[in-house]
């Protein structure tokens, strides 16, 4: 079986390629390190590949808003090849800045892409957004996170707790109230939650860094194969990566490596 390739996308202020790339080397993929403006000229397609992943950092230094600039460049300059992309059976991960790339691209909790360039309206796209952190302040610390079960997420299966870091300026996930929560946002589409160490799904700051509504993390497309999420799991991908490795001893895996391992295994199996 050929390996899996997948594409790591990069932008002017992408920063975490490199720990993103090995991640998946280490779980097994071929992975391609791929500008914007290759895809948008042609010079590369999407369609090559079977992962897309948009890596942290601060996209074209995080004008306008978060993640925006490069959101509305895949919107309105790939959005047909990202749709396509998708209804082939590729995955796409987005971390930290990569989540908010595809929340605001419209592309997470559900792309609705299809005609991008006729002005059409995006629907539940745009009906959520990552906003500044409740605290006013870059938060860069651990954090507890539980996995939602029912949730159809590829990249999480098998998975049902993770210690990961974040660090971000604006991680907030803000539902809209005419939506608000019971439309089923955490329910269907909500993989992430961060909680205490106990594992209670409404603690607080510190444990909720950022003031996310519903202490959301992470949320995939009703697909499964789109996932967002704000902490990074490639910087958890060895035991020896963990804070407090240690006292408590090093495992030969990170809470992270499932998360790359998972994707490459679906991808492998297409």
């Amino acid at each position: 079986m050929s390996k899996v390739r997948t594409l790591i996308l990069l932008a002017p202020g992408t920063n975490c390629d490199v720990e993103t790339e090995v991640a998946f080397q280490q779980a097994g993929a071929e992975t391609f390190s791929v500008h914007i403006g290759e895809l948008i000229r042609r010079e590369k397609r999407l369609s090559d590949y079977h992962i897309m992943v948009i890596p942290g950092g601060f996209t074209y230094g995080d004008d306008i808003s978060a993640g925006k600039v490069l959101a509305n460049e895949l919107r309105l300059k790939l959005g047909e090849d990202v749709e396509r992309f998708v209804e082939k059976g590729g995955l796409i991960l987005g971390i930290c800045n990569g989540f908010q790339v595809l929340v605001k691209a419209g592309i997470l909790p559900d792309s609705l892409l299809t005609s991008p360039l006729k002005g059409e309206e995006q629907g539940e796209g745009d009906k959520i957004t990552l906003s500044v952190n409740d605290s006013g302040r870059f938060e860069c610390r651990w954090v507890y996170l539980s996995v939602n079960q029912e949730s159809p997420c590829v990249f999480t299966k098998g998975i049902a707790h993770m210690y990961l870091p974040v660090a971000h300026g604006a991680g907030k996930v803000v539902v809209p109230r005419d939506i608000g929560l019971a439309r089923g946002l955490p329910h269907l589409n909500t993989v992430l939650y961060y909680t205490d160490e106990h594992g209670n799904t409404s603690a607080g700051y510190p444990y909720n860094p950022n003031g996310s509504v519903g202490n959301i993390a992470g949320i995939c497309d009703s697909s499964g194969r789109v996932f967002g999420l704000m902490p990074h799991p490639e910087r958890h991908i060895r035991g020896t990566q963990h804070p407090r490795w240690t006292r408590r001893g090093a495992e030969d895996y990170g809470d992270g490596f499932q998360v790359f391992l998972n994707a490459v295994e679906w991808a492998g199996n297409l």
